[in-house]
């Protein structure tokens, strides 16, 4: 699914994709392991947009909301079709996943220069070859390999919260680190479930992640505002 952005919003929507922002949690918040922060699958309501007035970048709120849903629909889209027996349809799930990951990258290549943007791009491969990797492991019975995918997303998590908070001076690298490994442990979680066949505790747990992303984006979009003001409105 490509996502339809504004040239401007995108720059700055798309600049900072994967910080996990500052305030989904409370600083203080240990950065532990995927499956020890795996929030508890409970059904919860998207959260509401908030009010125009009460954000300084509307936009821009909207703009990272769309963005940070079609990362984890794609995702999903691709386990649902690899326990689905799906080829065709998994494979087109990975390329919209890539189609994503690109548009974020070539975005912050325009904010940050080209450095930056072929960094990105490096972390968010890194991010979706361990979910993919994952999520191939555990279709096939688990094992070492699923544990390797593991090894490597939680790696990962330390790497783009160590590239994001040096990008932007509101993430705190700890406090990033520690919502990239919760952001991983629902995708971790949301694995198990479709192939476990628990429709219900998927249905659960998809709401609540979609919830925290909601969170991640409207914060991160209040980070990047704050970061600059004159362009985010």
């Amino acid at each position: 699914m490509s996502i339809p952005l504004n040239p401007l919003v995108a720059a700055m929507a798309l600049a900072l994709a994967l910080a996990g922002c500052d305030r989904a949690v409370p600083p203080d918040t240990p950065a532990t392991a995927p499956e020890a922060t795996a929030p508890t699958a409970v059904a919860t309501a998207p959260a509401p947009m908030p009010e125009s007035g009460a954000v300084a970048a509307p936009q821009l709120h909207a703009a990272m909301r769309e963005l940070w849903h079609g990362h984890i629909v794609h995702a999903r889209d691709y386990a649902l079709a690899v326990h689905a027996g799906g080829t065709a349809d998994a494979q087109a799930a990975a390329d919209a996943v890539v189609e994503n990951a690109t548009q974020i990258s070539t975005a912050v290549a325009g904010f940050y220069g080209e450095a930056g943007g072929k960094q990105m791009l490096a972390l968010l491969g890194g991010h979706w070859g361990a979910v993919k990797a994952l999520t191939d492991a555990r279709a096939a019975g688990g094992g070492a390999a699923a544990e390797a995918a593991m090894a490597d997303l939680t790696a990962n998590a330390g790497e783009i919260a160590k590239f994001l908070a040096g990008a932007n001076p509101n993430l705190p690298e700890d406090t990033v680190h520690g919502l990239m490994l919760a952001h991983g442990a629902h995708h971790s979680r949301q694995v198990d479930l479709i192939l476990a066949d628990d429709t219900a505790g998927e249905a659960a747990e998809w709401s609540a992640m979609q919830t925290h992303m909601d969170m991640i984006a409207d914060a991160l979009a209040g980070a990047i505002a704050k970061q600059f003001p004159d362009k985010a409105t």
